[in-house]
């Protein structure tokens, strides 16, 4: 079949990636005859690209004009069997979507028949700062991924997943198509745990969910067949700098090419010092905050962190690339931190400095925030590492 959005994007050469495309042609498919203003406004583009864009899928057959913006015969049948929108309940699809919508009391009978599945997953282990976020979480969650387009029809990463984002990401896909006879999207989980990846695979077994579990270890690269293959992922990681860095790095491996892929992270509420050191990291690895939610995720007994953590909603650009692409020798969790000393080289001048509670520096966000002492560089790597 004809791929509409790629030869319309071959004619219109947008700085907001192809993925503006299909947004603004599903928005056709979803509510015919719409007007290319409010195409405008829905995209977030000028009137006159939304047009262009509109003009292009018009020119290869994909739409036509009349009374508004319409999906022709082989518009609609693209949408439906190449992005696999056949079967889809609209009216849910559109409520949802509403930002402003409370989508809970649209969603109460899955949330109702969810809770005992989460009630029942493992216990968290604290030595890998797992900390499970409450259903309304994980499932708002698989929400935030259908508002920004990169559920149906995509293919999503979690990497970690002891909140079972996946499970909620399976389920709305069932609950948006209910006769469905085949996968509206892929689910992949990578995490270390082998107890959470045993129980999603179960869950996903009984109930026909598109999910595939992988047991990694993130100290080391991602298997080769999970690279360049996903529309987005999802990462809730340990809530230190290296742990927050290792875990983005290992999802941005696994990224397809482009811009504009959205990357959903959660992470605690953190210093503005901290919060200085963590946005230099997204801008080294070429990542774009495009949305920053806080309070959006709630933990069970995390009162170390308030039971309350934000969202970050990153996009991908033509510079992201993972900072860390080989083993990863540091530490990443709390606990390993706090009982370490480490020696860092700068990696402009070589300069070693100690970090660690009896270091010059206390934490490695606060030497890169300060710099190297010698040539002020802010980017190091790890030398040695001793327990204390």
């Amino acid at each position: 079949m004809k791929d509409y959005i790629n030869e319309a994007s071959a004619h219109v050469q947008l700085q907001e990636g192809i993925r503006v495309i299909e947004q603004l042609f599903l928005e056709c498919y979803l509510r015919p005859g719409i007007s290319t203003k409010e195409l405008a406004r829905k995209t977030l583009l000028p009137l006159p690209v939304a047009a262009a864009i509109k003009k292009e899928l018009i020119r290869a057959g994909a739409l036509q004009q009349e009374r508004g913006v319409h999906c022709t015969p082989a518009g609609q049948a693209y949408i439906e069997r190449e992005r696999k929108y056949e079967g889809i309940d609209k009216r849910l699809y559109l409520r949802l979507m509403e930002k402003e919508f409370d989508w809970k009391s649209e969603l109460a009978e899955l949330l109702a028949m969810l809770q005992e599945c989460f009630h029942r997953r493992p216990q968290v282990n604290v030595q890998i700062d797992q900390s499970k976020c409450t259903l309304e979480t994980s499932l708002s969650r698989a929400v935030l991924c259908l508002r920004n387009h990169t559920l149906i029809g995509k293919k999503i990463l979690c990497v970690g997943d002891d909140d079972l984002v996946s499970v909620s990401l399976g389920f709305l896909l069932k609950r948006l198509f209910p006769s469905a006879s085949g996968p509206k999207g892929m689910i992949d989980v990578v995490d270390i745990d082998e107890r959470f990846l045993s129980y999603i695979s179960d869950i996903a077994e009984r109930e026909n969910l598109p999910i595939t579990c992988h047991h990694a270890d993130l100290r080391e690269p991602l298997p080769e067949k999970l690279y360049g293959q996903y529309d987005c992922f999802f990462t809730d990681p340990p809530y230190t700098l290296q742990g927050m860095v290792l875990f983005l790095s290992r999802g941005i491996s696994a990224l397809k090419p482009g811009k504009g892929l959205p990357v959903f992270f959660s992470f605690a509420h953190k210093s503005p010092d901290f919060m200085l050191a963590m946005q230099r990291e997204f801008i080294q690895m070429g990542l774009t905050v495009s949305e920053t939610i806080p309070s959006f995720n709630e933990y069970e007994g995390a009162e170390m962190i308030g039971n309350r953590g934000q969202m970050f909603i990153l996009k991908s650009t033509e510079h992201t690339r993972p900072d860390i692409s080989g083993r990863f020798e540091d530490a990443i969790y709390t606990g390993e931190v706090r009982r370490t000393m480490r020696t860092y080289g700068c990696k402009q001048c070589g300069e070693p400095i100690l970090v660690g509670i009896q270091g010059s520096y206390k934490t490695i966000e606060e030497l890169k925030n300060k710099g190297c002492p010698r040539c002020s560089h802010a980017t190091f790597e790890l030398k040695e590492k001793k327990s204390i």
